[in-house]
């Protein structure tokens, strides 16, 4: 079994409005398909965790070169991308990581389509071939 963390990115330049301007059906829609996938995934023992992310307006940007860290607000919403919440999966193999990825990019959206949100799948650096972590 490998793990691997699948990213879910908002992604403003495929033309779907941010959630907030969903209607209230379109959001119960999504997030019931999230979670109807997500306890199929406990129920086959390959999800480890799953998290939706606040939104940009409570993110935070922290920098530091060892001192007294700068803390500013942001991202900004002139973003046309950003990390909306992440799954972190136990599999087989990296197939199957990308067929739970490819179901995650069509969760509905508004109108009931498929979002084809942008999936990143990335295997834990220790899952590597020759990585000693």
């Amino acid at each position: 079994m490998t793990r691997y963390m699948l990213l879910t990115k908002y992604h403003g330049g495929e033309g779907v409005p941010p959630m907030d301007e969903w209607s209230p059906d379109e959001v119960t829609a999504h997030i019931d398909f999230l979670q109807a996938l997500n306890r199929a995934l406990v129920e086959n023992g390959e999800l480890i965790e799953a998290q939706a992310l606040a939104g940009l307006d409570h993110a935070r940007i922290v920098r530091s070169d060892g001192g007294t860290p700068v803390l500013t607000d942001g991202p900004f919403a002139e973003y046309k991308e950003f990390l909306a919440g992440y799954q972190i999966v136990d599999v087989e193999s990296e197939e199957r990581a990308v067929e739970i990825a490819a179901q995650v990019s069509a969760a509905p959206g508004p109108g009931g389509k498929p979002l084809r949100q942008p999936i990143e799948v990335r295997p834990f650096m220790g899952a590597l071939p020759g990585a000693d972590t």
